[in-house]
């Protein structure tokens, strides 16, 4: 027996205005001058390897990937973020669906991070008029336009609005372009099926973002620089609105992985950090590295001598550099992102730190060693 399936237009959805936000940007961001105290000695020697690493890396134009998980936007390290690509030290970014929404909203209102809790009690979590519909259409138009997922959010910030198609333009599309290329004509199809249902206007919709220059992802899109977007189905809050469409969400998504691999076969003699993000970063990256791993060898070369830097809260009593992988009645086992990033081959260090603390005080030591 197959259950019904949940009809999403029956919902009641709120406007953003009507939302209680518990993070205010201007009082949570962090300025990259900000300078952690009282590091340990084995912090501060891991981040000064690791900005010694990383100025190799750029001189020898090797990939140098920060992931990370939303909280490092949630704690208003956006500014520290640009400028770390701004300068040319980091040449990639990668999180996963909730850091794209929370980057948005900050452009957006200034806020975001409601209270879960009280919000599910009373069937408002995550049902939200504005964060649903512009987001969902940013990655339909995005997805017609084959662009990625953190690209589509990224224009639509830099731009405040969206070039909605004329409705009989994307039906002509769809029609031409079936044979030649399948993906853009439903592409075009699921375009086409937003713009008539949520009824819009053709021609540019305006959507102001008065503090997008909070936006990690617009500076990347201004910059040139990769933000790719790593959601899984059902995880973000723009699941629970009508205008989402999977077909949309996949293309984009797909988009960002393969840009993302892309930039993890240049990863040999470059950085790779992992901050705050247990399952999304090290996930993508096993794979990733696979792949570019099975070109390699097939050219008769390896990826070898990368740095892997693991940031996180949890204690990790085990040294995986000196006693390898540990077995399965051991809880450090079961430490994902430590398990994952042992077998990657290179370097891995795992540091116990506060993403804050961490990038901010990686700034500073970028700025002290040199430019890139």
């Amino acid at each position: 027996m197959t259950s019904k399936k949940f009809d999403r237009n029956r919902l009641f959805i709120r406007s953003l205005d009507d939302r209680k936000n518990q993070i205010i940007f201007c009082e949570k961001q962090v300025s990259p001058g900000f300078r952690p105290e009282n590091l340990s000695d084995e912090v501060s020697g891991i981040i000064c390897e690791t900005a010694s690493r990383i100025i190799k890396a750029r001189k020898e134009n090797r990939s140098v990937i920060l992931a990370f998980g939303a909280h490092t936007i949630k704690n208003g390290l956006g500014p520290v973020l640009t400028e770390l690509i701004r300068r040319g030290w980091v040449t990639h970014l990668a999180t996963n669906g909730a850091g794209i929404i929370h980057d948005w909203e900050f452009a957006f209102q200034g806020e975001s991070g409601e209270n879960v809790r009280e919000n599910v009690d009373k069937g408002q979590f995550g049902i939200w008029q504005e964060t649903g519909l512009f987001i969902n259409l940013a990655i339909t138009v995005g997805a017609f336009e084959k662009m990625g997922y953190g690209e589509s959010v990224g224009k639509m910030i830099s731009r405040e609005g969206l070039d909605i198609p004329d409705l009989q333009f994307l039906a002509d599309e769809t029609v031409k372009k079936i044979k030649e290329d399948p993906s853009y004509a439903a592409s075009a199809a699921d375009l086409y099926e937003t713009v008539k249902k949520r009824r819009i206007k053709p021609g540019f919709m305006s959507i102001p973002h008065p503090f997008k220059q909070y936006s990690v992802q617009c500076a990347a899109y201004d910059l040139g620089v990769p933000f790719t977007g790593h959601p899984m189905i059902g995880h973000d809050i723009i699941y629970t609105h009508p205008a989402n469409n999977g077909a949309a969400i996949g293309r984009t998504a797909l988009r960002d992985f393969l840009s993302y691999a892309g930039s993890v076969a240049n990863i040999g003699g470059g950085v790779y950090l992992s901050v705050g993000s247990a399952v999304m970063s090290p996930m993508i990256f096993e794979k990733s590295l696979s792949m570019a791993q099975n070109i390699e060898i097939r050219n008769g070369k390896h990826i070898d001598g990368h740095l892997i830097v693991v940031v996180d809260l949890a204690e990790n009593e085990w040294d995986w550099s000196k006693q390898g992988e540990p077995s399965p009645d051991n809880p450090s086992y079961y430490l994902r992102y430590c398990k994952t990033f042992s077998r990657m081959g290179g370097k891995m260090n795992y540091l116990r730190a506060d993403n804050r603390d961490f990038l901010c005080e990686l700034y500073h030591r970028l700025s002290e060693t040199g430019s890139a």
